[in-house]
């Protein structure tokens, strides 16, 4: 058995071959990745790669690479241990009764680890409470007459044998997709825990799990697949193998290597938390927080803000941003962005947030003479202003800081 050697970088820092055991089998295989993702992961350089805004883990046979986030790269290190986890967390991608989740200040915690340990439990669970059966359509040759004869078949295949039939007919058993989904996420956890705490537990797992076609489950297949409130149980269960299945890469570079990649992009994670901070502030208040309204812009194409918040019949506008800009100025697609998100909404206040230490910026307006139709149809003045905002994702303990929604509620002076 290989051992598992672990390199820990940072979004946006580069790796090479050679650096802490990183092999050119290595390299060859996470170019192959990022090619099925569009060049979205890293970027690749002389003899390595440099990574993107992606976080998480990626493990390939005996290696183990963890990205994790930093918005300040003049930060220490060890200040961004366990952030990706604790964000995670709190954006309910993690549920917080899992051991792995409930421990995520555990040292060289292993995010694939936590979603495996998570994945294992729920199949367990479902388990326990005891599988469910469906009907199935089965067509075999048979000794009986039992349901619809099929005559091509039966032709085909019982020439000799008068005696059988070739039938196609209803089976109520555990052999259904929905099984064998769980099963196909099962066995790639079996080949990515051999050598881990977790390797009897998934052992245990596939000696309890009912027998079931080892199928290939496809990308396609999961779009397919409907939970009823008899199967609502397995929503979670499937969530997780769905995660797993879309992001297993085997023989990924030329059969050697077998890949598992677990990445987030940060720009989207940073929106979801931000939201979640922000409707978790606004419980038992009169602010009405929703994150990715659409309206219709031209043609096809509409405006999306990340975050309209209501309050006293007036709009407010945030949009979050994970990448600080450089020279602390917005870019001016940004301002156009956020006018544009002004004028469509009638807010009076946008605001582009970004994560950093404190500091005092105010609402600039915008230079235009601009009017809002109100409920009696008449044209009043509107005076469209945007700032940028930025908010600590630590607390002064070093914690990640559950005020935040508070803090960007002050920054867009609103009131609670």
């Amino acid at each position: 058995m290989k051992p598992i050697n672990v390199i820990e970088v940072f979004e946006h820092q580069r790796l090479k071959v050679g650096d802490k055991g990183f092999k050119q089998s290595h390299l060859d295989a996470l170019l192959k990745l990022n090619e099925y993702h569009d060049g979205n992961y890293f970027q690749p350089i002389v003899k390595g790669i440099k990574f993107n805004q992606y976080v998480g883990v990626i493990q390939i046979d005996g290696l183990i690479i963890e990205i994790n986030p930093k918005a300040d790269k003049d930060d220490d290190d060890k200040k961004w241990k366990g952030v990706l986890l604790n964000m995670l967390n709190a954006c309910g991608k993690l549920k917080a009764q899992s051991s792995g989740a409930a421990n995520v200040k555990r040292k060289n915690l292993n995010l694939l680890e936590v979603y495996f340990e998570l994945y294992l439990t729920e199949v367990e669970n479902l388990i326990r409470k005891g599988l469910i059966k469906q009907y199935r359509k089965q067509t075999q040759n048979a000794k009986t007459l039992k349901g619809k004869l099929e005559f091509a078949g039966h032709i085909k295949n019982n020439v000799v044998h008068k005696e059988r039939f070739y039938t196609t007919h209803q089976v109520y058993d555990t052999n259904h997709i929905l099984h064998q989904t769980l099963l196909y996420a099962l066995n790639i956890v079996d080949q990515f825990t051999k050598g881990t705490r977790l390797h009897d537990f998934t052992k245990r797992i596939l000696i309890n799990f009912p027998k079931v076609n080892e199928n290939k489950i496809t990308s396609s297949q999961l779009n397919k697949l409907k939970l009823n409130r008899k199967t609502a149980a397995y929503q979670d269960a499937l969530e997780i193998a769905r995660l797993i299945i879309l992001n297993y890469s085997p023989d990924i570079s030329n059969g050697k290597e077998r890949m598992l990649s677990l990445l987030f992009d940060m720009n989207q994670l940073w929106e979801v938390y931000i939201l979640k901070q922000l409707q978790k502030a606004c419980v038992d208040t009169e602010i009405k927080v929703s994150g990715q309204e659409s309206k219709s812009f031209w043609g096809s194409n509409s405006l999306k803000p990340d975050v309209v918040l209501r309050n006293e019949g007036k709009a407010y506008i945030l949009d979050t941003k994970w990448k600080r800009p450089k020279n602390n100025s917005a870019s001016i697609s940004d301002l156009r962005q956020m006018y544009a998100y002004c004028r469509f909404w009638d807010a009076e206040k946008a605001m582009l947030l970004y994560p950093g230490n404190a500091r005092d910026n105010n609402f600039k307006s915008y230079l235009t003479d601009d009017y809002a139709l109100n409920e009696e149809k008449n044209h009043s003045q509107i005076d469209h202003k945007c700032k940028m905002g930025f908010v600590s994702i630590f607390d002064t303990s070093g914690k990640l800081n559950n005020k935040i929604g508070l803090i960007v509620l002050k920054l867009l002076e609103i009131n609670v």
